[in-house]
């Protein structure tokens, strides 16, 4: 059995190494010095039979190896919690080196010339069968490109090849039966299998290779072979001076002064870096110096053919030179249709036409050629998907995008704690720049804890502190100014009031003389249930604060002080988790402050069975993080229903004296709407809150879960698993490559040495929570290929959060290099790239993450390699939702009524799914992909070996019938038979499931009714 490799340039006789590779020579040269071969292309003890690994020895024969394997495969990996350092990981030894030479040993793939010398040079892969076995054995191109062979093999050397006519097709993945029902598919990275489909019966030859790299070597040589057979020779020569090189070839041109055929080292490294403005000048200025000493010349000039060599060498990104050929139809450029095809299959977007492919092309491609013959090259390309419509965050989010005419209970609030404060709780700075930097980051809370100051002026600290004050007055002015910056939607001014009635005054005097008609003033009505819309209260200021009873009508009058400072004050004079009560003290309130308070009265919570009972809508509860964490876990279900109607704030526990954070997910997860965070403290919790009040245009309003909204649904902020009447979504995310990876700072002691690695986590409720990492990849920050696939099933997708986060492997701890976090509704699929951001939160120039996000319904149980026919859900099996009992008779009875149809649209729904994964898997697909991706796959089998045709479309009936044109190969029969039970299960699905949607709303609707006219009761 073979042994998968990892670490390039190893030999099978290294001992000290866990896993091995070919060598420069037989590997065909393609990989570049310091880059590892990444994806999990290795194999686990539990695949070695009976110990032995197999490898071939020197003469080309088979040998056992009783050695072990200590593979670093994906499970044993240990998890980690993004903490910045972490060195408690055990690492292999190997030495940090500093590298002074930035001139590859190999080349990099830029064209299927490229390709096809690397293919003829040979590469080892992995030969895997359906018995579970896997043959290790060298592969090679015939010089004269007319066949594929290999070696060693048991069979006669004439019969241990594949002519490249036969070939029908080239599959990227796992995607034929071999590797599905395999027994060792788990341990087969997706990313480095592909299968090539040959002769008259559609057999497969499945393979795995080292690496993502050398498979799609393999791929794209392959097709290019299919497409052109003997003239590939004729295409190769013909783009030798192709597209790419004239239009470097002319701005090199452009660059020569007085027809000297040469230009300056000092231009010609500006001239690049303006292509590529990531790339470092003592880069550049080396690689040209390297080249010079190669050609032993003299002299700093640079000619046009060694600015173009030093050009592909350093701006030619082989992920996406692949991407380029495989929707170009092996051509070195994409034409309109190409591109209208891989913007609309791959990319997802909606009304393509090939106008829409020309704006692409007159936008982004460099040379006028391909602007004038409609053609995309390999850097406009690479220009497009750099650009801002390939940004991973959906566009549409960046405007404010949804229902804001909701009540204000149904929206998460942007809300920050002790605003005035830039360091820690007990003895930093009060500063005004707090609040600036709160409010333009989209803050819609902020507090203001208020006390007596010097002549009469009320200051604003940390009562029972050291921190330093700010008078009020300056603090009212620049929220005056700043209050509707960054959004338009209500502002919350948490106003903690400790002042005497004098300055009361004077703290009245200064809103109402600063803020005037801004502060909502209009009283709550009684016949309302709800607090206004965030539409409706646009441009105004709430404040939030104690607020004297109706039947008050003297001047001031009593009530009950809030004070968080006395609270921290006094728990750090008691042990840690010692619970203890703070005693409430009562104060006099001025009615004139009392006033100014409407919506946001401040009350004190005692439990929820009386605030269901008594609260008034427009009460607000504050909660400490530690109490609030335990309404959750103790009542999970009363804490999301007591959301839906009242304001719910957390504040972090008073023993965060530095500042940190706690997580808002624990909070949101229960529908709390105001969870105030520490804005001076960047880390983990701060890229939660940044990144989820990202969406919806900025604006500090996100529209929570319709589960977390709706009086009939339920939730449990606690759920481990699926929600009911939830579709759970699997996201699929490749991790593809990096771009100018700064060093971490304050590293100094590698010099400018990355290695990095990537982790992708998922926050959300407890049942979508993980995390997995890439593989390291050693010495390489500006241009790391990673190529490894994960996968998540997501549970409550309107809840959920995707970061990225890139660290360098170091010995001592894990450094942090950059992270982007993300809500999961503004994902936008297909090939992205993620511009990294800072500790702190600052883009980081030209740092780049370049991605593969697809998102598809969930199929079934079972390991991802075993979802499909074999696991696609009868109706017996199937689970489908039920009613919880609100022994409230009337609605139970009315919910019962919409069991028959919620079980009709789980059918419809199910049926769907299930017809569609033997389509994908025929189609040679896998669940990542959608149905106009399975249709252009479908088109290089419609037609047979002499060109005629086997299949057609007609469309010319209400719904497209795949009709064959005579007799069919077994392979495309079942491909017809499948197609059409997609059809006719899609046909069902659309004339039938407006009526069962409507027979759902019409239930809801009357349990609405009926619950409603029960809580107001007979009187």
């Amino acid at each position: 059995m073979a042994e998968f490799g990892e670490n390039s340039g190893s030999s099978p006789s290294n001992s000290g190494d866990t896993t091995t590779v070919p060598s420069d020579e037989t590997a065909g040269k393609t990989q570049c010095e310091g880059s590892v071969l990444n994806g999990d292309c290795g194999i686990t003890p539990d695949m070695v039979v009976s110990g032995f690994i197999f490898l071939p020895d020197s003469q080309g024969q088979e040998t056992a190896n009783n050695t072990s394997l200590a593979l670093d495969a994906k499970s044993g990996i240990p998890r980690r919690s993004s903490i910045i350092k972490d060195g408690s990981r055990q690492r292999k030894e190997r030495k940090k080196t500093v590298s002074f030479s930035s001139m590859p040993t190999e080349k990099k793939i830029s064209s299927a010339s490229d390709c096809i010398n690397a293919m003829v040079d040979g590469s080892e892969l992995k030969k895997v069968r359906s018995n579970s076995r896997v043959y290790h054995r060298y592969f090679l191109l015939d010089a004269d490109m007319q066949s594929l062979r290999w070696e060693p093999s048991k069979k006669e050397s004439d019969k241990a090849k594949i002519d490249v006519k036969s070939i029908k097709e080239v599959r990227t993945g796992k995607n034929t039966d071999t590797f599905r029902t395999n027994g060792i598919n788990d341990q087969i990275s997706e990313d480095c299998a592909f299968s090539i489909i040959y002769g008259e019966n559609y057999e497969s030859l499945d393979l795995v290779a080292n690496s993502a790299d050398i498979a799609n070597i393999w791929v794209t040589g392959l097709r290019y072979l299919k497409s052109y057979g003997k003239l590939t020779l004729n295409m190769i020569e013909s783009s030798q001076n192709n597209m790419r090189s004239s239009w470097i070839g002319e701005l090199f041109d452009e660059a020569v002064i007085n027809n000297t055929k040469h230009i300056s080292l000092c231009d010609a490294v500006q001239l690049i870096k303006n292509l590529n403005p990531g790339l470092k000048n003592v880069k550049i200025e080396l690689k040209f110096k390297e080249l010079h000493k190669a050609k032993d010349k003299m002299g700093c000039d640079v000619s046009k053919e060694e600015f173009i060599e030093v050009f592909h060498d350093l701006c030619t990104r082989p992920e996406i030179y692949f991407l380029l050929v495989q929707f170009s139809s092996n051509k070195e450029f994409l034409d309109t249709k190409d591109l209208m095809m891989f913007l609309e299959a791959e990319q997802g977007m909606a009304q393509v036409s090939e106008d829409t492919s020309l704006e692409v092309i007159q936008n982004y491609e460099p040379s006028k050629e391909g602007q004038m013959k409609g053609w995309l090259s390999l850097d406009g390309l690479t220009n497009y998907l750099m650009s801002q419509e390939c940004h991973i965050f959906d566009p549409e989010q960046k405007t404010v995008c949804q229902d804001m005419n909701q009540p204000l209970s149904h929206y998460y609030i942007n809300a920050s704690h002790n605003t005035y404060l830039i360091e820690d709780q007990f003895r930093g700075p009060s500063d005004i720049t707090g609040y600036i930097r709160a409010l333009k980051m989209g803050c819609r809370s902020v507090d203001l804890d208020v006390w007596d100051g010097p002549d009469n002026e009320p200051v604003i600290y940390t009562g029972h502190t050291m921190t330093s004050q700010i008078v009020f007055r300056s603090v009212i002015d620049i929220i005056n100014k700043y209050a509707f910056v960054a959004s338009d939607f209500p502002l919350i001014l948490c106003l903690e009031n400790h002042c005497s009635l004098k300055q009361q005054k004077v703290m009245f005097q200064h809103l109402k003389k600063i803020l005037g008609d801004r502060i909502h003033l209009n009283p709550p009505k009684p016949e309302d249930s709800y607090l206004p819309s965030p539409s409706d209260l646009k441009g105004k200021i709430l404040l939030k604060g104690k607020r004297l009873g109706a039947n008050c009508t003297s001047s001031e009058g009593e009530v009950t002080d809030e004070d968080e400072g006395a609270e921290m004050s006094q728990r750090m004079n008691i042990e840690p988790g010692e619970l203890q009560s703070v005693a409430p003290k009562k104060f006099q309130l001025s009615k004139d402050l009392s006033d100014l308070v409407t919506l946001c009265k401040s009350t004190e919570f005692k439990d929820f069975p009386t605030s269901f009972h008594s609260q008034k809508h427009w009460e607000l509860c504050s909660f400490n993080e530690v109490f609030a964490s335990r309404c959750a876990s103790d009542f999970p279900g009363d804490f999301v229903n007591y959301n839906k109607k009242f304001l719910a704030r957390v504040y972090p526990s008073p023993m965060r004296i530095d500042s940190s954070n706690m997580n808002p997910q624990d909070f949101w997860k229960c529908g709390c709407q105001i969870v105030a965070m520490n804005y001076q403290t960047p880390g983990l919790m701060m890229d939660l809150n940044i990144g989820w009040f990202r969406q919806n245009g900025n604006c500090g309003y996100v529209l929570r879960p319709a589960i977390m909204r709706e009086q009939v649904s339920y939730f449990s902020a606690n759920t481990k698993d699926s929600v009911p009447g939830v579709s759970p979504q699997l996201l699929h995310i490749k991790i593809i490559s990096g771009q100018n990876f700064p060093k971490p700072k304050g590293s100094g002691a590698k010099g400018d040495v990355v290695d990095p690695y990537i982790y992708v986590e998922i926050h959300g409720i407890p049942a979508d929570c993980a995390e997995q990492r890439t593989k390291t990849v050693n010495q390489n920050g500006e241009n790391p290929l990673f190529d490894e696939s994960f996968e998540f099933q997501i549970n409550l997708p309107e809840l959920a959060m995707v970061r990225f986060v890139v660290l360098d492997d170091d010995y001592i701890g894990d450094e942090f290099i950059g992270q982007y976090t993300i809500p999961f509704e503004c994902l936008q699929p297909g090939f992205r790239h993620i511009p990294l951001q800072s500790l702190t939160g600052e883009v980081l120039p030209h740092a780049w993450l370049f991605v593969h996000v697809a998102i598809t319904n969930r199929r079934g149980g079972g390991k991802p390699h075993k979802r499909g026919l074999s696991v696609r859900k009868g109706k017996q099996s199937r689970e489908y939702a039920t009613m919880r009992v609100l022994t409230i008779k009337p609605v139970d009875d009315v919910f019962k009524t919409a069991t028959l149809p919620l079980k009709e649209a789980t059918d419809l729904r199910e049926n769907m799914q299930n017809a569609i994964v033997p389509f994908k898997e025929l189609c040679g697909l896998s669940a990542v992909a959608n149905l106009k991706q399975c249709i252009l796959a479908l088109t290089s089998r419609l037609t047979g070996a002499d060109n005629n045709r086997l299949l057609v479309f007609n469309l010319k009936e209400q719904y497209p019938i795949l009709e064959p044109q005579g007799l069919l190969p077994d392979v495309l029969k079942k491909v017809v038979n499948v197609y059409d039970t997609v059809i006719q299960t899609s046909k069902t699905l659309l004339e039938h499931s407006d009526g069962v949607y409507e027979r759902i709303l019409q239930t809801q609707k009357a349990a609405i009714l009926i619950k409603s006219v029960a809580a107001i009761g007979p009187g």
